[in-house]
């Protein structure tokens, strides 16, 4: 009884530092982090989820591209997904997006060969403020 109640006690401020923060997992090679309840990021992509419908986000998404002066971009787009590749200042960019449901898209993004969660970052912002604009 009293190692079940250890682990009770343990349990509760892990859980509470998980969903109050920022927190990673790494299993194996595998890594999956939570940002704010908002951002997913695992095996190099940082996911977000927008509240606007697939095409608005595929247009934000070019737009966000062609601010930051992306070259060599390629578009691949079928009836609920696209994908896009990029290149910006010599760091390959791909950027995923997914119908979800009515009114809901997620986009996935990763910048160089393995991750930059900054730079990733920086792109979902650039996004979202594109989706924002009047």
């Amino acid at each position: 009884m009293k190692i079940k109640a250890l682990w009770f006690i343990l349990l509760i401020p892990a859980l509470i530092a998980i969903t109050a923060c920022d927190t990673a997992f790494t299993v194996g090679t595998k890594t999956i982090g939570i940002r704010s309840g908002q951002f997913i990021y695992t095996e190099g992509y940082l996911r977000a989820t927008y509240t606007f419908p697939l095409e608005k986000v595929w247009a934000a998404c070019e737009k966000t591209l062609a601010d930051l002066k992306a070259d060599d971009v390629e578009r691949v787009k079928k009836i609920a997904t696209g994908n896009f590749t990029a290149m910006i200042q010599d760091d390959k960019v791909r950027i995923s997006v997914e119908y979800v449901e009515k009114g809901l898209t997620a986009v996935s993004v990763m910048v160089g060969p393995s991750g930059n969660n900054l730079a990733s970052q920086l792109i979902h912002d650039r996004i979202e403020n594109v989706l924002k604009a009047p």
